[in-house]
């Protein structure tokens, strides 16, 4: 009687391979209008629309199971959200359609079309950045919050390490509140590409001897910049690897308030060489200064103090020019800089002037006259001072992730 056993042999047989096959069978039937559909969730930064709605999808879709491909049209290789925008593609077709979709995204642009895989780009802004800025001295000017005025102070140190004569970058590092082309009175400039030694790279803009990127000048001023992490950390990384910033000294980084994805970015991509740390004087803002010390000082990291800026120690009214009125708390960031054994590189005036003299374009240090253009200026020539003795002392700080 063999037969009656083969039986079950065979059905057990055959149920095992329809069972274990039924893993093989896509889950998820892909048609263009699904695709389409979740890359309507992807928007354009700074203009509050979507990808599709700005018709940046090209007419080559293709489909076979669960593999999708298909093209993004840009205005021009060097545009600064290309990789962020192909990898939230990426992400919403995998939020929204299915984590198992296997993703080709290529791009073109309107002058060269071409090429570029999407999901499997290899990212070479940190080799790009350190074989254009290998030679420079990267300064970070970083606060532990907001409003303490670290902004006019980067570019006001800027402006002073150009009037002693040094070749100066700036880079507004901070994505979500550009505010570079306010203070160079530059928001009308675009910047453009031009072909180096066979690539397209970023030219940056220049305005009293200083080269400047931001993400501003690629955005709508009126629009927030509404992204994820990762979007505004490809943004940042294509603005430093892929710009002609050319022959530097200075590499000034105007970071965001706090700390952030982006100074993760930053000190993954670049060998910032130090860092200076703004604060007012009132305590509240000293405990966040201490926040941002502690940051690039932390072992992992391990990014030199360059010393701190007091910005806003006294208020001194135009009329009455010898008279100090502190505000703020009198001379906070000085006994900071006491306790910690950091330089205290300036003291800056809270001035009305200097107000002024940020929204209207014309930043305070171009006046070394007046009593705050000065103290700018003995600002830079103090970072020269501390950088020569920290690279006479200290070895190359080394990118985050290559120790």
């Amino acid at each position: 009687m063999p037969a009656p056993q083969l039986i079950p042999f065979f059905i057990f047989h055959f149920l095992f391979f329809i069972f274990h096959s039924s893993f093989f069978i896509p889950t998820v039937s892909l048609y263009p209008q699904l695709i389409i559909d979740a890359l309507k969730t992807v928007r354009y930064p700074g203009t509050g629309k979507n990808i599709i709605e700005m018709n940046m999808l090209e007419d080559d879709m293709r489909i076979a199971g669960l593999h999708v491909s298909f093209s993004l049209i840009f205005d021009k290789p060097t545009n600064p959200f290309l990789k962020s925008l192909v990898k939230a593609a990426e992400a919403a077709i995998h939020a929204y359609v299915s984590k198992d979709v296997e993703v080709e995204i290529y791009t073109k642009t309107h002058s060269s079309p071409s090429a570029s895989e999407g999901g499997g780009q290899t990212d070479n802004a940190t080799d790009a950045a350190s074989g254009v800025l290998g030679g420079a001295n990267i300064i970070a000017v970083s606060s532990g919050k907001g409003g303490v005025g670290k902004s006019t102070v980067a570019a006001n140190l800027a402006l002073g390490l150009a009037r002693l004569g040094y070749r100066v970058g700036l880079l507004d590092c901070d994505i979500f509140g550009p505010s570079m082309p306010k203070m160079f009175q530059v928001e009308e400039a675009r910047p453009y590409s031009e072909e180096i030694d066979g690539k397209a790279m970023i030219v940056p803009i220049e305005k009293y001897g200083v080269k400047m990127l931001s993400i501003g000048f690629f955005v709508d001023p009126d629009t927030p910049t509404l992204w994820r992490g990762g979007m505004a950390s490809n943004a940042l990384k294509q603005l430093i690897g892929e710009a002609a910033w050319g022959d530097l000294d200075y590499f000034i980084l105007d970071t965001p308030p706090g700390t952030s994805d982006i100074h993760l970015t930053l000190v993954q991509t670049l060998p910032i060489t130090g860092a200076v740390i703004v604060s007012t004087p009132q305590q509240v803002a000293l405990a966040d200064a201490r926040k941002g010390i502690n940051m690039y000082t932390n072992e992992k990291v391990n990014v030199p103090i360059l010393g701190l800026v007091e910005n806003m120690s006294w208020f001194t009214p135009a009329e009455l020019p010898d008279n100090r009125y502190y505000i703020f708390g009198h001379e906070g960031v000085k006994q900071l800089a006491e306790e910690m054994d950091i330089p205290l590189l300036a003291q800056i005036p809270l001035v009305q002037s200097v107000c002024e003299s940020g929204d209207a374009g014309v930043p305070a240090v171009l006046d070394p006259s007046t009593p705050t253009g000065n103290a700018f200026l003995q600002l830079a020539a103090r970072v020269v001072t501390q950088t020569d003795k920290r690279n006479a002392t200290l070895a190359k700080t080394q990118i985050v992730g290559t120790k």
